[in-house]
């Protein structure tokens, strides 16, 4: 880790601002029971495109992250697929008429979560370092 150091807190500042982005994302996921509830109405097509932004910023973080440490900080975490979540924000952000409703409702019911685990561990050994 000692290559990036002197951006650790730039770093930090960016998982800091991720880690925001997924409570937001529990927050608002709270009432989604099923991927049904992203299309039915209005609001839940509300509900899927406040996700569907946090998930461009999160990848769009992860990015930053990999720019400033060489790639060398997120691949020491293996528990969380990086590439597909970088990857999710491109999905998004680039064929935006195509995002599956189901899978924004995976990642959200089953990813944020252990990604939210996963970043908390990496801040503990970035404040340790």
């Amino acid at each position: 880790m000692t290559s990036f150091m002197h951006d650790k807190g730039l770093i930090v500042g960016i998982f800091a601002n991720i880690i925001w982005s997924l409570e937001q994302i529990t927050k608002r996921f709270r009432t989604i029971k099923t991927s049904d509830d992203f299309l039915k109405d209005d609001e839940g097509i509300e509900k899927l495109d406040s996700k569907c932004m946090q998930l461009i910023t999160i990848g769009e973080a992860l990015k930053q992250v990999d720019k400033l440490t060489g790639a060398k900080l997120l691949v020491k975490y293996p528990e969380i697929d990086w590439k597909k979540a970088k990857g999710m924000r491109d999905i998004i952000a680039h064929h935006y008429f195509d995002v599956d409703a189901e899978a924004v409702f995976v990642v959200c019911s089953e990813h944020i979560p252990e990604m939210a685990r996963a970043i908390g561990t990496i801040l503990d050994d970035l404040k340790r370092s």
